[in-house]
């Protein structure tokens, strides 16, 4: 079996929570076949492929657990760019919808998969909606391939909606919804085709109306649970992303929208929600006691004005803490670096905001203590392979297997630093890419996707998106 010796790293982070070891001396790491073999001092054996470490900080490989990927080719739209989330989705995604053909899909899908493996990211959750009756090509096939090309694990989140808030003969066919039989016949098919049950799997498939509030009957919630359920599928949707989630359960349910999924067997520990910024105490505690998690998204949370999320709450009430990019259209940073960079702040920014002076009953001064480097590089990691359902990925331990980062801090940015173990985190940026292993495979190195083109990606998605922008004028 071959073997890569990861060699001289000045700082090697675990992905451990705060209770486990976050940090190990190494300096090395030798990785046999899809596994981390050892950790230590260890010398080069004959015939091992070498990895110079020297000055480079080692991560585990980052797990995104939500995206949109097809938003690749609709970043900074000016008819949405400063809407919040109800008229932005009707500004920018719905505009754009009927625009994306299998061309299209496939370019958008590409481009931000290369822009997470570029930032670390070796597992991605894609909560793709792009369904609708008598569809021309297969946007869950394509999403597998293109993973599959770049040598990334795949989570599709298998979304869609049955349901529309207008009349279906006004809809253009790109937005009508799909019948309940439609979508849990394609569920079936997904799960037959793709679906890997191993605990490391490449390929994972997830059942995940678009929205559980708003795309489906709550007469259809139990049984797509039950569906995904008998399938050994977990669970996913969007959830109190702003306040009109809360609005709208109390209206037409007379419960919060987390007592409305508990009341239609939507919690659990094989469930996980995006979002979940607007949540009272006694929501917290249904999420805790069932052990439903969270991908947080505050990079986008904080573009469409929807406030940060009560991550700090959530995690000590021990809720499973995930981190997700979110779509490109709704967070034009859709990279993992800058998403947990943005993180680190934002929790402590929260926090802060609740500061008194002593006067008026006061206690502390600031948030800084709200997030620990650690514990954010824990829900980037570790964290999220835990939401997926996913064994021994997300952290860097003898056994676990090969999903490694390592960075290059050469920019001027990360120039100073007293610690260099943190510097990704604190600093943000993009530091370059030594080497990124999946599964043992090296699928990056010196900062270089082999068989990528950046810069006929790049004409290729500037000629789409100019077609695309005639295409709605």
């Amino acid at each position: 079996m071959t073997t890569t010796l990861i060699r001289n790293a000045a700082a090697i982070m675990t992905g451990g929570a705060s209770h486990e070891a976050t940090r190990v001396t190494g300096p090395d790491i030798r990785i046999e076949g899809a596994r981390i073999q050892a950790i230590g001092a260890l010398a080069p054996v004959p015939g091992e492929a070498v990895i110079d470490a020297t000055d480079c900080v080692v991560y585990p490989a980052w797990v995104n657990t939500h995206h949109h990927l097809f938003q690749s080719l609709l970043k900074g739209d000016p008819a949405g760019i400063d809407a919040s989330l109800t008229p932005w989705l009707a500004a920018t995604p719905y505009r754009y919808r009927a625009s994306f053909d299998e061309k299209r899909f496939r370019l958008a899908a590409r481009i931000g998969m290369i822009e997470l493996i570029r930032s670390g990211c070796t597992t991605i959750a894609d909560h793709n909606y792009l369904y609708y009756p008598d569809m021309p090509f297969d946007s869950s096939a394509i999403l597998f391939e293109e993973a599959q090309k770049l040598g990334v694990r795949f989570v599709l989140l298998r979304g869609g909606a049955t349901r529309t808030r207008q009349l279906e003969a006004e809809l253009p066919t790109a937005m009508r919804p799909e019948s309940l039989d439609a979508f849990m016949a394609d569920l079936e098919r997904l799960a037959a085709t793709f679906h890997d049950h191993a605990p490391q799997a490449m390929r994972r498939v997830v059942a995940a109306p678009t929205t559980v509030l708003f795309s489906i009957f709550p007469s259809e919630m139990r049984s797509i649970a039950d569906t995904a359920r008998r399938l050994g599928l977990r669970l996913h949707s969007h959830l109190s992303e702003t306040v009109s989630y809360q609005e709208s359960a109390q209206t037409m349910h007379r419960l919060s929208p987390v007592e409305f999924c508990g009341e239609h067997g939507w919690l659990g520990d094989d469930v996980w929600y995006a979002h979940l910024v607007k949540l009272d105490a006694r929501e917290i505690e249904l999420l805790a006691a069932t052990g439903t998690g969270m991908a947080h998204c505050p990079q986008s949370n904080g573009r469409l004005g929807s406030g940060i999320a009560p991550v700090r709450e959530l995690a000590d009430a021990g809720v499973p803490v995930s981190i997700g990019v979110d779509g490109a259209a709704s967070n034009e940073a859709a990279d993992m670096i800058s998403e947990v960079h943005m993180a680190w702040l934002a929790q402590r920014a929260r926090r802060g905001m609740a500061a008194q002076p002593a006067y008026r009953g006061g206690r502390f001064e600031g948030g800084a203590d709200a997030a620990a480097v650690e514990e954010v590089l824990h829900w980037g990691t570790a964290g999220g392979a835990r939401v997926l359902g996913l064994e021994g990925i997300g952290r860097i331990e003898v056994g676990a297997q090969a999903d490694i980062a390592v960075y290059r801090l050469d920019d001027p940015r990360y120039f100073g630093l007293h610690d260099m173990a943190i510097g990704p985190v604190v600093a943000g940026g993009r530091p370059e890419l030594a080497a990124l292993f999946c599964a043992g495979q090296c699928i990056v190195r010196d900062d270089v996707i082999p068989n990528v083109d950046l810069r006929e990606l790049r004409r290729e998605a500037a000629r789409e998106v100019r077609a695309m922008m005639a295409e709605v004028a």
